[in-house]
This record gives C-alpha cells, structure tokens and sequence, in this order.
C-alpha cells in the first residue's frame, strides 16, 4: 500500500512537472515566432496544424473550407502570437482563436454550405453517436458526421464545441458572444434536429445496403 501511493505521488509529481516544461517549451516558442523566427513558426505549424485543421473541419463540415480557415488562422497567429502571455497552454489559446476565425467566417457568409468528401479525409468525431442512435459504430459515425454537416452554422457551431470539444456552456456564451441560456436552447435544438437527420440518413443507407 505504502508503495503503491509512492508511485501515485512520484506520477503525479512527474505529470506536474511534464505540464510546467510544455508550458515554458511553448512560451518560448510562441515569444520565438514573435520575434520572427520562421524556423520557429515551421515548428509550431508543424506541431499544430493537423488539429487547427480538424477544428475548422468539424465546425464548417466542408474540406475546402477548413483549408483555407487554417491558413487564415496561422496568418492571424503569426501576426498576433506575441499576445500570447502562457496564462494557458499555447493549444488552448489556439483553440480560440481558431474558433473565433471560423465564427466570423460565419457572420461573412450566409450561404448554405455543402460538405466535400472528394478526399475522404475527415476525423471522426469525438462523440458518442449511440446515444443518438442504436446502429453499428460503422454505420453510426458515417450518419453522425453527415448528419453534423448538415446543420446551420449556429446549431453546429455550439454542437461541437460543446459535444465534441468538451465546452461549458458559460465558455460557449463567451467564445460566441451570446447568453448561457441560448447556448443550452441551440444545443436541444441541434440535438433533436440532429436525431432528425440521423433517422433520415440511417434510413438511406439501410435502403442502399438491402
């Protein structure tokens, strides 16, 4: 027993002292691409790119979109990185900045999007279809991600970063510049508007199956 909260300490200890390095290794490394270093830059893009990528992608649905949301956000970043104080770890401050280049990405447009799938390349999302719907996890996360990507901008913006993205709702609120309380009524919307979609989407591809 004595050893076993030995090793619970050390562990602990150690994760607490991995966070503290990261923090300063991205503090240092954000102040380097402040100051110009573009082999700097190349590291962060490098180390960042794929899940600035994947954010865009989840919340626009459309692969073309994302693109060029990531280029956006990195130009953005690159510019305004020496902002960034190591208050929170360096993803984390992406994190909203990303999310806030893809809202006004939103107010811009007002056209109904469609999402591409001509390069198959989609990360599945981080959510538990079954408790929308009880078919196959095959089946469900390619009815999830189609269903997803078919709703408005709002409803699927608070969707994921609440369901997928793990966000409160007084955070949402903030990112997004509206209250709690639309927060949780766009999510019960995109949630039921979602299972609407599902049943829709479940339905035809059993029918291609049979």
């Amino acid at each position: 027993m004595v050893l076993g909260e030995a090793h619970l300490t050390w562990s602990r200890d150690d994760a607490r002292a991995a966070a503290i390095e990261a923090s300063e290794f991205d503090y240092r490394l954000a102040q380097r691409v402040a100051a110009g270093d573009m082999l700097a830059f190349e590291e962060f893009y490098e180390r960042y790119h794929r899940r600035v990528y994947a954010l865009c992608l989840r919340m626009t649905g459309n692969t073309a979109e994302a693109e060029d949301l990531t280029q956006e956000v990195f130009i953005h970043v690159y510019r305004k990185i020496g902002s960034f104080r190591g208050d929170s770890t360096l993803m984390t401050w992406l994190h909203r900045v990303t999310v806030n280049r893809t809202l006004m990405h939103f107010r811009k447009s007002a056209v109904r999007r469609e999402r591409t799938t001509d390069d198959g390349v989609t990360p599945e999302p981080e959510v538990r279809p079954s408790a929308l719907l009880g078919h196959t996890p095959a089946v469900d996360r390619l009815v999830l991600e189609k269903a997803i990507a078919q709703l408005a901008p709002g409803y699927r913006a608070v969707f994921v970063l609440h369901d997928v993205e793990g966000y409160e709702h007084s955070e949402i609120a903030r990112t997004l510049g509206i209250s709690t309380g639309t927060s949780k009524s766009q999510l019960h919307k995109a949630r039921l508007r979602l299972r609407q979609l599902i049943g829709q989407e479940a339905g035809q591809v059993a029918s291609e199956v049979l």
